[in-house]
């Protein structure tokens, strides 16, 4: 019987898990850089601190279980819920504000497609305890940084920033009931995926006439520049409840980020626990779904018990990230780690010391492989060092009774003669 593995979920060989690793450094890095620290949490939580985020709905995209204890648990989705928690635990001890990243692996009981399985990492860095839009625009930052240290520009890719709090004043304009909110802010969110007409028709849904659907749909469709939200009101005619996307502007600028954002007023993240800037960064081709995804979510810590707490964050998964990445020509040719050394014997006396020599390397901080062949043919074990990528060759031969072998540089092709005891210092 032969077996795979499930569906949405992937196998990981030493080029894919190199890959893997090169996207979590990269994330790892850019957060410690710009102040972050890194938190993790268990794989699987109470199935209840999930419903409390998102409501019973949520049961149905969750792999969940009973344990022996007739306790209702699932594996998680997401790592908000649990950071959150972790917060409200820890709230008065914790210095404010609080700045965590993580790299959780994280599961999804929903129908797999390109850029979406059940099984993934994702990278997500918060910002707790702080109102101020600066929390916001650092966030926002971050994920550029990460963006740009992937070789990424702002003609791949676009952050899109919107303002909840700003859309529900302008639908109210229009004449949407507050009973009726969250689904315009549901029809906004799947807007790119359906037929106009299926989007006039749930416009209209929502008591809107066809003078009001026109100006949804030219409302959520328009993108206006960062760094110019004279633009947006004019076009929008509102000066009024624009005063955090304007701080929030302001920080752009000043971060120098500008030029990688527009503002998309159909931009309002699905999630009903966002409570004010909601951003989303996407491929400017539009071939693919969103590559991140956040925003503010000054509530949450308060559900799980904790005290009124500010927070702003974004979360971005590996599938998608890795797709722009291969599409752009972006990913190295080879992300395996590379040998300092190949150690090769072209003695039998020399092989009988071959793996002490070897051992005795990679004691000192040197990435020393060498042959698993009887063979003393060194044509042949060159070939296995170039085919290991190593960098050096290391030849032991009969200079090996004075303390000696030959260091062969395989890029340049030169060799030289150095003592044994100086092989590490030489390579490092």
């Amino acid at each position: 019987m032969r077996f795979q593995a499930p569906k949405g979920t992937r196998d990981f060989y030493p080029q894919d898990c190199a890959l893997r690793n090169y996207l979590v450094d990269a994330w790892r890095r850019v957060s410690i850089r710009n102040g972050f620290e890194q938190v993790d949490g268990p794989i699987f939580e109470s199935l209840d601190l999930y419903k409390a985020k998102s409501g019973e709905g949520i049961v149905s995209e969750l792999f969940h279980f009973e344990d022996r204890g007739e306790r209702h648990l699932a594996i998680r989705p997401e790592f908000t819920p649990t950071l959150a928690r972790m917060a409200a635990q820890q709230a008065n001890a914790l210095p404010r504000p609080i700045k965590w990243f993580c790299v959780p692996n994280l599961c999804r009981a929903e129908k797999p497609q390109r850029g979406r399985l059940r099984e993934f990492w994702q990278w997500n860095v918060d910002i707790l305890g702080s109102d101020q839009p600066v929390a916001d625009a650092e966030c926002i930052f971050t994920a550029v940084d990460l963006l740009a240290e992937l070789g990424l520009t702002p003609q791949h890719v676009r952050i899109k920033i919107s303002h909840r709090q700003t859309v529900r004043h302008i639908l109210a304009k229009l004449g949407v009931p507050d009973d009726k909110m969250l689904d315009a802010f549901d029809l906004l969110d799947r807007r790119d995926k359906m037929e106009e007409s299926d989007f006039k028709q749930a416009a209209q849904k929502l008591g809107l006439d066809e003078y009001r659907v026109l100006r949804f749909q030219e409302t959520c469709r328009r993108k206006y520049p960062a760094g110019d939200l004279e633009h947006m009101k004019r076009s929008i005619g509102m000066n009024e409840h624009l005063a955090d996307l304007e701080a929030l502007d302001r920080q752009l600028r000043a971060f120098n980020i500008a030029p990688w954002c527009e503002y998309d007023l159909g931009i309002v993240r699905g999630l009903a626990y966002y409570t004010g800037t909601v951003f989303e960064i996407h491929e400017t081709s539009g071939a693919l779904r969103a590559m991140a995804g956040g925003g503010r979510y000054d509530q949450l810590v308060e559900i799980f018990g904790g005290p009124p707490t500010p927070a702003v964050g974004l979360g971005m998964g590996d599938v998608v990230i890795a797709d722009v990445l291969r599409d752009k020509e972006l990913l190295p040719e080879n992300v395996l780690p590379r040998p300092d050394v190949f150690v090769i014997a072209l003695t039998d006396k020399a092989g009988e010391q071959m793996t002490g020599i070897a051992a005795d390397l990679r004691r000192k901080g040197v990435h020393a492989r060498f042959s698993y062949k009887a063979t003393r043919n060194l044509g042949k074990l060159l070939k296995d060092a170039d085919t290991a990528r190593a960098r050096y060759a290391l030849i032991l031969d009969d200079k090996l009774a004075q303390g000696q072998a030959g260091l062969k540089d395989l890029a340049a092709g030169t060799q030289m003669d150095v003592a044994l005891a100086e092989v590490a210092g030489r390579i490092k």
